[in-house]
């Protein structure tokens, strides 16, 4: 791949991709490529803290670990134009409407969404007017630094979870509607395949985090302790405080069927004892600089550190009502005790 896009670049006909008009059109879409200005002055709440006022969105072609078709952390504009050109060409491909006289599917197949359901962004993030490949910024390689024992805990954890049914509780939390797929709700909040979608609401004792996906909010306290005792939550115990104009919150307590944050576009295991210190910071009119440290010694060889731009878009955040349609839990259930009763019955017979 990253001999091919040099090849690409090298040439007139991926030069003339690159900066057609419809390229530099939809790469102006999400926050701007241009450098931060170090001197901006953000608006202001009544206490006179910066404002974060709006709804901003975190979808992006960007994902948590570095793809390995990418060597570095930022990679050319002109690269991200193309990639971004030939994304594009592939969604209008996946979205063509159905052929009304292809028939129904063969039984057993397996079926998804198609493109128009779907909203995992269309731009490479840019941090500071640079083109980012993952969020993750350390280690310099982009990959989550689990340890051996840290791999060890979580096929252990998934050892115990994957591929049963007993109950609810053994079935993602995603899948039950307690939080999203992935670890959209966070923290760390990253970007899934669509409902990316971020909101705050301020006031100065706390700070409230809303999330499209499963619609969690999560709520900051300001200048306070963490809960004694270890009260698992959600999405954690979540305090904070201001460092200047950054938003600096820490977060512990995580409730252990969150443990596994798996999506499609990332495979993310944490666990109750895990700790995370975000920062938001206002540098410009559309974007929120976010910047997430993830510490825990017993499954990392070291604390690994993000960086993401969450950029102003239009609103409103409509509800996500999950357990409303959550149809799929109950037939999950139901499927495996189906098979539980047809395992027993081909045991009876065969005795017979």
């Amino acid at each position: 791949m990253k001999d091919l896009l040099k090849t690409c670049l090298s040439s007139v006909a991926c030069f003339a991709i690159a900066s057609s008009p419809v390229a530099i059109a939809q790469s102006a879409q999400g926050p701007s490529a241009e450098k931060w200005d170090p001197e901006y002055e953000p608006p202001r709440m009544p206490d006179g803290t910066p404002s974060f006022a709006g709804v901003w969105s975190k979808s992006s072609l960007t994902t948590l670990e570095r793809p390995d078709q990418f060597d570095e952390l930022v990679i050319p504009p002109n690269v991200a134009r193309v990639l971004q050109e030939r994304n594009d060409r592939a969604n209008e491909l996946s979205n063509r409407p159905t052929d009304p006289n292809e028939g129904a599917p063969e039984a057993g197949a397996i079926e998804a969404y198609n493109t128009f359901w779907m909203d995992p962004g269309t731009r490479f993030a840019v941090v500071n007017g640079e083109h980012r490949t993952s969020w993750i910024v350390d280690p310099e390689d982009g990959q989550l630094p689990y340890s051996d024992a840290g791999r060890e805990r979580m096929a252990a954890y998934l050892g115990g979870r994957r591929g049963t049914a007993d109950n609810p509780e053994q079935r993602s939390s995603g899948e039950r509607c307690t939080v999203g797929f992935g670890s959209s709700g966070g923290p760390p909040m990253l970007n899934v395949l669509y409902n990316n979608h971020v909101q705050f609401f301020q006031s100065e004792d706390v700070v409230s985090i809303l999330v499209e996906m499963n619609h969690n909010a999560r709520m900051v306290r300001l200048n306070g302790d963490h809960r004694p005792g270890g009260i698992p939550q959600w999405l954690g115990d979540s305090v904070g405080h201001w460092e200047g104009d950054t938003l600096v919150v820490s977060t512990k307590n995580f409730h252990p069927d969150h443990s596994m944050r798996g999506s499609t576009r990332h495979f993310l295991y944490m666990q109750p004892s895990t700790e995370v210190e975000e920062r938001f910071t206002r540098v410009s009119d559309d974007v929120i600089f976010y910047e997430f440290t993830v510490t825990d010694p017993e499954l990392f060889t070291q604390p690994w550190k993000g960086e993401m731009p969450l950029w102003q878009t239009e609103g409103p955040i409509y509800e996500y009502a999950c357990h409303e349609g959550n149809y799929a839990l109950a037939g999950i259930l139901a499927g495996a005790r189906k098979k539980e009763a047809d395992a027993a019955s081909d045991a009876a017979q065969g005795g017979q």
